[in-house]
C-alpha cells in the first residue's frame, strides 16, 4: 500500500491559517553520546504549527545533550521532535532505550540486522552488549536549533 502525500507550499500553509498544537517537552535531556540514566517527566510544552506535527498524541520534544550526532546536524542544546508513530528504517535517526536508558542514535540495517550507531566520526563505534535490551522509542522528525545567543545559556 502506497501512502499519498500532498506537499504544501509555505504560501498555502499561510492561507490555510496557523493552527497550533501543544507538544510535550521532556524534562530530562536526551543523551547524544553514551546513555545515562534519565527520569521520564515532562518539563512543559511548546506550541508548534499543526503542519509540523501530523500526529500530536505520538509526538514529544527532547532536548539534546552531547555531540554524538553532530555529523547528522544534531547538536548539544537542540530540540528533537520525536514521533512515536513513525516506523524506523535504515538511516532513521531514532530515540532508543538501551537497557532502559534513553539516547539518540542512527539506525543502520545490514543483512537484515539492525544496530544503532553514533553520527560523529571522532567517536568510537557504539557497541551494544550481546544481551542488551534495546527498544526503539520513536523516530526524529526534525530538530530545532537556535542560531543566536540565549540569555543564561552561555551561547
Amino acid at each position: 500500500m502506497v501512502a499519498r502525500v500532498r506537499l504544501h507550499t509555505v504560501a498555502e500553509l499561510l492561507q490555510e491559517g496557523f493552527s497550533t498544537v501543544r507538544v510535550p517537552l521532556m524534562g530530562q535531556a536526551l543523551c547524544a553520546g553514551f546513555p545515562s540514566p534519565a527520569d521520564d517527566f515532562l518539563e512543559g510544552a511548546l506550541e508548534l504549527p499543526r503542519w509540523l506535527v501530523p500526529n500530536p498524541p505520538a509526538t514529544f520534544l527532547w532536548r539534546i545533550a552531547g555531540d554524538s550526532m553532530r555529523d547528522a546536524g544534531i547538536f548539544d542544546g537542540d530540540l528533537a521532535c520525536v514521533d512515536r508513530s513513525l516506523k524506523p528504517s535504515h538511516g532513521s535517526v531514532v530515540v532508543a532505550a538501551v537497557d532502559g536508558e534513553m539516547s539518540i542514535k542512527r539506525m543502520v540495517v545490514e543483512r537484515n540486522r539492525a544496530h544503532l550507531s553514533f553520527d560523529n566520526a571522532e567517536l568510537p563505534v557504539f557497541a551494544l552488549e550481546e544481551l542488551a535490551e534495546v527498544n526503539v522509542w520513536g523516530v526524529v522528525r526534525f530538530t530545532i536549533r537556535w542560531h543566536v545567543a540565549r540569555a543564561g545559556q552561555g551561547r
